[in-house]
């Protein structure tokens, strides 16, 4: 990807990002992507362009509240699918294809016109991601998108870094939306206490996750740890000092309601009764899972009830196990419920789920933070609800995963072409089985990592999607589970299986036709 020092020096193009900012405002899919598509012609920085989307999208991706109960039925909306896609895009830039490297911005800047003022799409006003999903009738000449919080200054504030942290949290756990916001950035101007604020972003969004499941749809399942993942890597590449549309889009929504803490609660209560309190001498155990062990904690997560999920949990630290072993065994128990997971509309909880098992997991490699112990029980407890919904929800379950007949005489440059036209033509279970052919095959499994990071990217219209693709993989590059390949088989059927809109391979197509690829 072009991103050389004499193109990071040149003037902004000033022109071009308003006529970008124009046509994503217009909710022009079309007219958004051939602006970027010039952009990219003219080698201009990811960074660059990544910064100024953030921009325009900012003020249009929050909303009062995460829910509505109009006529006495309860709706959800989340809104960071913008944010959270401008992240997955930079990471999956270097897993897939090099000439596909652009394709991940170009997936977000497609859906980005369909991703504004998502409360005003939720009630019938706008047109975009949530008015496909309800069905909901719009008017044809789209409004001016609506922002519902608006930009603020920074508020200093005394005291300890402690005591401000503490305040803030406050705030937040208050739904004092706008002052939590001013705090924060406040906050950032202690640049040396810095790593520790966004720490505690990441924090606060991670202990806000939904205490059930069953005939429930998602309202907080998550959502806000993603989003302030996607705030701090965002920040990060784009340096702090030009980062200021960054914290506005993300920390602002942290505050927002419903919030829900009685999960993390949990994770206290039992660090603190049955574990003494001893975060910080639990946290530096290593000793890894037995393969016994970690099968163990995966069926039991999988299979029996919460009071079993906390007493493994429990027994495991007490003999010494890493926390951060038993949260790769916990990934292990997610990508097992994706692969559980039959019908196209039931993945939402699966995917979730797993989702935030990976940011838990980014979390503790990313900072020491004092209380990451206890979201081992929040993310053992989020599969095991999520298990138990799936098992309950017509058109899951179990099923064998079996190479095809006939694959073992197949090299392993045909099982990655098999692969990647079940995978774009969707067929969840063969792509899983083709997948394990080419592992039993015992093939270099970097052309099969790069085969899936790829049809993750290729597949759009909703990219947030494309972070299981990523999240997946990830973990498998990193875990140290014994049963790893399982999170390749997880990617496969995510990657195929999930609910599409749309055409999910427009963006991909007129991506292709515009930088003049070859249309494999």
């Amino acid at each position: 990807m072009a991103t050389t020092a004499a193109v990071l020096n040149e003037a902004v193009p000033t022109a071009e990002y308003a006529r970008l900012e124009e046509r994503i405002i217009a909710r022009d899919q079309k007219g958004a992507s051939d602006v970027l598509y010039r952009l990219m012609k003219q080698s201009r920085s990811v960074t660059e362009i990544t910064r100024e989307t953030v921009r325009i999208h900012a003020p249009y991706t929050h909303v009062p509240y995460h829910q509505r109960l109009d006529d006495g039925v309860v709706k959800f909306v989340n809104n960071d699918h913008c944010l959270l896609s401008e992240r997955v895009g930079l990471r999956l830039a270097s897993m897939i294809r090099p000439e596909l490297s652009w394709l991940p911005l170009a997936q977000t800047v497609w859906y980005m016109p369909t991703g504004l003022d998502p409360w005003n799409q939720l009630i019938g006003k706008a047109p975009g991601h949530y008015t496909r999903l309800y069905d909901i009738q719009v008017n044809t000449t789209p409004p001016m998108p609506e922002a519902h919080w608006p930009d603020q200054e920074p508020l200093p504030i005394e005291g300890t870094l402690r005591e401000r942290l503490n305040h803030w949290l406050t705030l937040v756990q208050r739904g004092e939306v706008l002052t939590s916001y001013r705090v924060f950035l406040g906050l950032m101007q202690d640049v040396p206490n810095r790593r520790h604020v966004l720490a505690h972003l990441a924090f606060a969004g991670l202990i806000d996750v939904q205490d059930r499941m069953w005939h429930n749809r998602s309202y907080t399942t998550g959502h806000k740890g993603y989003r302030a993942r996607a705030t701090i890597e965002l920040g990060e590449v784009i340096g702090w000092d030009n980062a200021h549309h960054v914290l506005y889009a993300g920390v602002p929504d942290i505050a927002v309601g419903p919030r829900w803490y009685s999960t993390y609660e949990v994770g206290c209560n039992v660090v603190q009764n049955l574990l003494d309190g001893r975060d910080q001498e639990l946290l530096r155990q290593d000793t890894p899972l037995t393969p016994d062990e970690e099968a163990m904690l995966v069926d039991v997560i999988m299979r029996q009830r919460e009071v079993s999920v906390i007493d493994a949990l429990v027994a495991l630290l007490k003999a010494g196990r890493s926390a951060r072993r038993i949260l790769d065994a916990i990934q292990i128990a997610a990508a097992q419920v994706i692969l559980e997971t039959g019908e196209p509309n039931n993945y939402s909880m699966a995917q979730h789920g797993y989702e935030y098992c990976n940011t838990v997991g980014w979390f503790y490699d990313t900072f020491e933070h004092p209380h990451r112990l206890k979201l081992l029980f929040v993310a053992a407890l989020f599969i095991n609800r999520g298990s138990e919904h799936q098992a309950n929800t017509p058109g899951n379950g179990r099923r064998t995963i079996a190479p095809p007949a006939g694959s073992e005489a197949w090299s392993s440059r045909q099982l990655l072409e098999k692969l990647e036209q079940a995978l774009l033509a969707l067929r969840a279970e063969e792509s899983v089985d083709l997948t394990a052919a080419y592992l039993k095959g015992g093939h270099d499994r970097a052309p099969l990592v790069q085969t899936l990071a790829t049809a993750a990217c290729k597949i759009g219209n909703d990219p947030h999607n494309q972070e299981l693709g990523l999240c997946t993989l990830e973990d498998y590059l990193h875990t140290k589970a014994h049963d790893r390949d399982r999170l390749l088989l997880a990617s496969a059927q995510h990657t195929a299986g999930h609910r599409k809109y749309g055409d999910p391979l427009e963006a991909y197509r007129r991506f292709a036709e515009a930088m003049e690829l070859d249309d494999r």
